[in-house]
């Protein structure tokens, strides 16, 4: 008796960056700034989720946010205008359909910071993990 084993065929892969491509710098430091003032917030951007590939403006900027303990995955689209940067909040936490990334599960970069400030602070330390939360 033989078995067949066959992989799921995949929709698309999503690929989550921890650094920002120097081209879009620019458009998310916008973003980020236009969040942090409509939101009250004092979020920083922790990484980007499907970066758009060449020039142009007007590209929709799928951020992970992180902050106040939690991080978010919100969409942007940045154009120029004539008094700085025309900053449209699409949607947030996966609004528009498409999967997200989870909420209480930032990439390495902030995560390694909030142990780093929380040991510091305490004489012991526990993590508990959760289904890929912390």
């Amino acid at each position: 008796m033989a078995f067949v084993l066959q992989a799921p065929k995949l929709r698309g892969v999503t690929t989550v960056l921890d650094t920002i491509p120097d081209d879009l710098q620019p458009e998310v430091d916008a973003a980020l700034a236009w969040f942090n003032a409509s939101e009250g917030g004092d979020f920083e951007v922790t990484g980007i989720v499907d970066p758009p590939q060449g020039g142009g403006e007007g590209r929709e900027l799928r951020l992970v946010l992180c902050g106040d303990g939690t991080c978010r995955q919100e969409t942007f689209r940045v154009a120029s205008a004539s008094d700085g940067s025309q900053v449209d909040w699409i949607s947030g936490d996966g609004d528009d359909g498409s999967e997200g990334v989870a909420e209480l599960d930032p990439p390495p970069g902030a995560r390694r910071d909030w142990i780093d400030e929380i040991a510091g602070k305490h004489a012991f330390t526990l993590l508990l993990f959760y289904r890929g939360f912390w």
